[in-house]
């Protein structure tokens, strides 16, 4: 099962530029972390794939052992594995986020 599970999340964060897997979906984040990242990449004025964990207890287990990583939301950029809240405010405030996202061939509006 754990294959099955890993490859599913493997196939989003290939197929997207930017995904995060989140409590709720952009729309209606379920929780303030979830809220608070979304809100970060709405600033940068990017499009990402979120993926709503509650929707599916696979996928939620899934990514904290796909990442080791205990918390959500997790964000990925260009298959690479940023980090949670709190991680994803502190690159936005100091700038490194936009950095990331330029170095990635993102194109920010911030």
């Amino acid at each position: 099962m754990e294959n099955i599970v890993f490859n599913r999340i493997q196939k989003d964060i290939d197929e997207n530029d930017i995904v995060l897997f989140m409590k709720g979906n952009a729309a209606f984040p379920q929780c303030g972390f979830s809220s608070l990242v979304v809100q970060v990449l709405s600033q940068l004025g990017v499009t990402f794939k979120d993926v709503n964990v509650l929707e599916d207890n696979d996928i939620r287990q899934g990514i904290k052992d796909f990442t080791q990583w205990p918390t959500i939301p997790q964000l990925y950029v260009k298959g690479e594995f940023v980090g949670g809240c709190d991680i994803i405010r502190e690159m936005y405030e100091t700038g490194e986020l936009q950095q990331l996202m330029q170095d990635k061939g993102i194109q920010i509006a911030a």
